[in-house]
């Protein structure tokens, strides 16, 4: 798809999503999501061979309705993305739950700083705003999208809700470490590497590779750790907060690296527990296996 073609694409969808009643919307979301499933394109190759990680046991129908699931998930993601600017802070408090919550407040108000960690599960955007409309101020990265104009909408959009986004192609460990030092709240995307020199780890029984940034930030800031989970639910999402995640014996490793292999080990440990009880809430239609990069 070309980079206007994509632009043009983004837009109408987002213009529309929020002129017309949230049924109508989800109905057209969960069509998309349908015809991706038909279609059966490189995106749901890849989100098909990611469950089959997660649940290598199960049959060739059970993976088939979750790659339908992971679908509606994806596509709810960008349904309720497009039209969350809208929502009222009262709908924005009422569709958010949380276990463990006092992880990420008390690391919030403690003026050491917090890091959160989390992988491309349900609606990250929903979760921030919901602490955006606590007063908790959250930083962020975003990937650098082309078109150029499409990743300055996405921008603009996450601004408009409070959040403070850097784009990744910048000096960003040292703007997220300024902030850190601050005592701030830094939110990444997790379980996927952007940048070609991640960490690899187990994950699911294979090889993945996932980004430094997180485990690197906490050992450079002493800033608290931890993982969340965006689960959907009926009505909204379930954060579920893990942690906060450190290095168990500092003294018997020689180098820094050594210590961010640890704790990406541990936070990718926690990803795959909560994965595990939710599969279809996790929609990432990207590879992160090596296993699967070497085969393609």
């Amino acid at each position: 798809m070309s980079a206007q073609l994509t632009y043009f694409v983004y837009s109408t969808l987002w213009k529309l999503a929020r002129v017309m009643p949230e049924k109508w919307a989800r109905a057209i979301f969960n069509q998309i999501a349908k015809i991706a499933y038909r279609r059966n394109k490189e995106r749901v190759h890849r989100l098909r061979e990611n469950y089959r990680k997660v649940r290598p046991k199960a049959s060739s129908d059970e993976i088939e309705s979750m790659v339908q699931d992971g679908l509606r998930s994806a596509m709810r993601y960008w349904c309720d993305t497009f039209r969350i600017s809208d929502w009222s802070k009262k709908r924005i408090n009422e569709t958010v739950s949380c276990s463990n919550e006092e992880l990420l407040l008390n690391g919030a108000s403690s003026g050491n700083g917090v890091i959160v960690a989390l992988p491309h599960a349900g609606n990250w955007d929903h979760a921030g705003l919901y602490f955006c409309t606590k007063g908790v101020t959250v930083h962020t990265v975003a990937e650098h999208l082309k078109p150029e104009r499409l990743f300055k909408k996405f921008l603009e959009h996450r601004e408009k809700m409070g959040m403070k986004v850097f784009d990744i192609d910048g000096s960003v460990i040292q703007d997220l470490e300024k902030i850190l030092g601050r005592g701030g709240l830094v939110a990444l995307v997790a379980d996927r590497d952007l940048n070609k020199s991640g960490i690899a780890v187990n994950f699911f029984d294979s090889t993945a590779k996932m980004p430094a940034g997180p485990a690197l930030l906490a050992l450079r800031t002493q800033a608290s750790l931890i993982t969340a989970y965006v689960a959907y639910t009926k009505t909204g999402i379930h954060i579920n907060f893990s942690g906060p995640f450190s290095i168990d014996s500092p003294a018997r490793y020689e180098s820094e690296s050594e210590k961010v292999e640890e704790l990406t080990q541990k936070l990718a440990d926690q990803f795959a527990r909560d994965i595990q009880r939710d599969p279809t809430s996790w929609h990432m239609q990207q590879r992160i296996f090596v296993e699967s990069e070497t085969a393609s």
